[in-house]
């Protein structure tokens, strides 16, 4: 039945907004609901080409009927691919803002991750080509504000140094105290705004 795979890129849509990394891409759910759009639009094209320019709605109702059922049907689908898309690139704009390495994260389902030929990434190709492109905008701008962090927390921090351990080797930062080592499984106490950015890319952990 026409819309029911809208509903599911709909219901995929609501997952993704819990989830923290970002899915696999249904390229063929997509492509699937695309071609119902054009089937729509090519019956209520081939309706309107039977009375050959001269429609009138109230001198055939059936007609009138089907082409709003037809139209309807065209714009929820539509609808369904916008909130879709939307809610994928909300989600990559605030990796973006974060500093996670999306590009390489590689496909969240289960089916696919056991798959040899698996892409090295779970966006679409044109989702890449937004965040390089993305990326290189928001390098721009924060280029220009070189002395604060914009990609921080907006929450005002509880304590000025916090303990974080290391979880991957991030060599040697400079910090406003020195310079340090960060080392797998190392520890250290910390000023927190110096490191905020490494925790946001998993390459830290705070400690409570």
């Amino acid at each position: 039945m026409y819309g029911e795979l809208g509903l599911k890129l709909v219901q995929h849509a609501k997952r993704t907004q819990a989830l923290t990394q970002l899915p696999t891409y249904q390229t063929e759910m997509v492509r699937a609901v695309t071609r119902e759009i054009r089937e729509l639009d090519k019956n209520a094209s081939g309706i309107l080409a039977s009375f050959g320019g001269s429609f009138n709605p109230s001198n055939d109702p059936a007609a009138a009927c089907s082409l709003l059922v037809d139209h309807l049907c065209m714009r929820r689908n539509k609808r369904c691919l916008l909130v879709y898309h939307r809610v994928r690139l909300e989600k990559l704009e605030h990796m973006c803002w974060a500093g996670e390495d999306h590009l390489h994260q590689g496909p969240t389902n289960q089916a696919q991750s056991d798959n040899v030929d698996r892409p090295s990434s779970s966006l679409s190709p044109e989702e890449e080509d937004y965040v390089r492109q993305y990326n290189d905008l928001l390098a721009a701008y924060k280029g220009q504000w070189t002395d604060i962090d914009l990609g921080g927390s907006l929450e005002p921090p509880k304590d000025l140094f916090i303990d974080v351990r290391v979880l991957k080797d991030a060599g040697e930062i400079q910090t406003e105290y020195g310079s340090i080592m960060l080392t797998k499984n190392s520890q250290f106490f910390v000023r927190q705004g110096d490191v905020e950015h490494l925790i946001a890319q998993k390459f830290l952990q705070k400690l409570t």
